[in-house]
């Protein structure tokens, strides 16, 4: 366990000056760049879990992905391009399934997964890219605090966890999840919203900011238990292991497709 927590702050210290960098000093469409080779990077571990030894509808899917994050950045704001987005799925999942027909056992489920997977992973970065560029000036602070809400949340309910926990959270689906640890992600979320606060996005007010670190941490963690469910179902410890202490990307950002998308919606709907 302390070689993972030190191959965990290891990687931290790496990243997050590139990442800070990428997001007070760059470009909005730097950061879209950025933003989407995770994307194709989270998608190839996703579609290799759920489609498994096929590699045409990987790329389908993946390329599926990837367009939903385009459409975001691009059209956004038709809502011609949306319907378009919402009805085009479906219609792609049923064509692949038929065409890549495989396991009939499993075929429903990976149909499933070519409208599911495109709208969760490429909408929730698809949202933390829309933040850069909507937010204006306070454009990189929403992008840090969707962050935040989702990093400091996990690292409250590790830390929590691990010296308080006794009362299991959800243990059929992640065993070393507790009810303590669920209440020290929240501690992280509202210490990183304050955060925010006083410090780089002094524009938030704290009752927003609190707000926002009880409904996106929350949900945030109900993200990490989806992708810990998903790991579960198809038999997987890690979603891959190119984060060295964290495992797949997809591990690393299950919890911020979620706050990112709900920090977005309280820009788009809270901030005029």
């Amino acid at each position: 366990m302390r070689s993972n927590l030190a191959a965990r702050l290891l990687t931290a210290a790496v990243a997050a000056p590139i990442l800070l960098s990428l997001i007070f000093l760059g470009p909005s469409w730097g950061w879209a760049l950025f933003v989407s080779v995770a994307c194709f990077i989270g998608s190839l571990e996703l579609y290799g879990m759920t489609h498994p030894g096929d590699r045409v509808s990987q790329v389908v899917c993946t390329l599926l992905t990837l367009g939903v994050m385009a459409v975001l950045w691009f059209f956004g704001a038709d809502a011609r391009a949306l319907l378009a987005m919402i009805f085009v799925l479906p219609v792609v999942a049923i064509l692949l399934a038929l065409f890549r027909l495989g396991e009939i056992n499993t075929a429903a489920l990976r149909m499933m997964a070519v409208i599911f997977g495109p709208i969760w992973l490429g909408g929730g970065l698809g949202a933390g890219i829309l933040l850069h560029r909507d937010g204006g000036k306070d454009g990189p602070g929403f992008v840090l605090l969707a962050l935040m809400l989702s990093w400091l949340s996990d690292t409250g309910a590790y830390f929590a966890g691990r010296f308080l926990g006794k009362h299991k959270l959800y243990e059929a689906v992640s065993p070393k999840k507790t009810v303590e640890g669920a209440f020290g992600g929240l501690v992280g979320a509202a210490a990183g919203a304050l955060l925010a606060h006083f410090f780089y996005l002094k524009t938030l007010p704290v009752t927003h900011a609190l707000g926002l670190a009880v409904v996106a941490g929350g949900i945030g963690q109900a993200g990490d238990l989806g992708e810990s469910l998903l790991k579960r179902s198809f038999g997987v410890k890690d979603s891959g292991g190119i984060i060295p202490g964290h495992g797949g990307l997809l591990d690393r950002v299950d919890a911020l497709l979620f706050t990112a998308a709900i920090s977005y919606l309280y820009l788009r709907f809270f901030r005029g």
